[in-house]
């Protein structure tokens, strides 16, 4: 009897376990992600374009989306006055495990939803982003704060680097919450794949993450001319050259056809 009793509990505990792993299944897919225009080509007429990310999620949460390029290396120059009177480069800083492309926009300010291990585990905001990258040579964390805040606002004006909050657009639909964000894609973005990650907040921690991404290619002309310049670089600097004596040929018709400046 005691044996059956046990065998009745063991099932009754596997059944339990399982009805609790279906509800956090159930729960862990309720967030999506889908990136508008995640084909962006680059033509001789491309000037940037536009992407909006749109899904669904449980109702109440806040949401973080987040769009970045692979990390890399990249430089930054050191300007300063050499003699007392001329500004010239004198130096360049390294900044590592750094996106190229930072964008990120969340319902309300972060520190209002998460907490700062929060995020810091998942690099989100310009101060989690600071202390995941390494700045060299610096001296100390004063000067690697004031370098990296040049460093963000240089990719701002390129306008690759971009935060804000309640930009998100919510409605609530059939029991879920719809989500959408609209953002400019800038020219500046170079060729490559941008991951889209969103997530879901509760309670000042991430419950769930949904990803989607966003190719950008050259095509056409573009594309040749680029691998030219990679392959061939004498041949591509030639027909620049030519180029830009034809362009220059061409100006000075107009302006003898138009009499000329006065």
């Amino acid at each position: 009897m005691k044996f059956k009793t046990r065998i009745f509990n063991f099932r009754l505990l596997i059944l339990i376990s399982l009805a609790f792993l279906m509800a956090g299944g159930t729960a862990s897919a309720t967030l999506t992600a889908k990136a508008n225009h995640d084909h962006i080509t680059i033509d001789f007429f491309y000037h940037g374009s536009s992407v909006s990310v749109r899904g669904v999620s449980d109702p109440g949460t806040d949401l973080i989306v987040k769009i970045t390029s692979p990390e890399g290396h990249q430089t930054l120059r050191q300007k300063g006055k050499v003699a007392g009177l001329l500004w010239m480069n004198v130096g360049k800083l390294t900044f590592e495990h750094v996106p190229s492309l930072y964008f990120l926009h969340s319902t309300r300010n972060l520190t209002d939803i998460l907490s700062n291990d929060e995020l810091s585990k998942y690099v989100l905001g310009y101060s989690a982003l600071e202390a995941h990258t390494e700045v060299s040579p610096v001296s100390g964390d004063a000067e690697k704060n004031k370098w990296f805040d040049e460093f963000v606002k240089m990719k701002e004006s390129s306008k690759v680097y971009s935060t804000s909050s309640g930009k998100i657009t919510t409605t609530t639909k059939d029991g879920l919450q719809e989500y959408y964000v609209l953002m400019d894609w800038p020219y500046q973005a170079a060729p490559g794949e941008y991951t889209v990650t969103v997530y879901a907040v509760k309670d000042n921690r991430v419950v769930e993450q949904a990803e989607s991404k966003v190719s950008v290619e050259q095509v056409g002309i573009v594309k040749a001319f680029a691998r030219m310049a990679k392959e061939s670089a004498s041949t591509y600097g030639i027909i620049s050259i030519l180029a830009a004596l034809g362009a220059g040929f061409g100006v000075g018709l107009v302006f003898r056809k138009g009499g000329g400046a006065h």
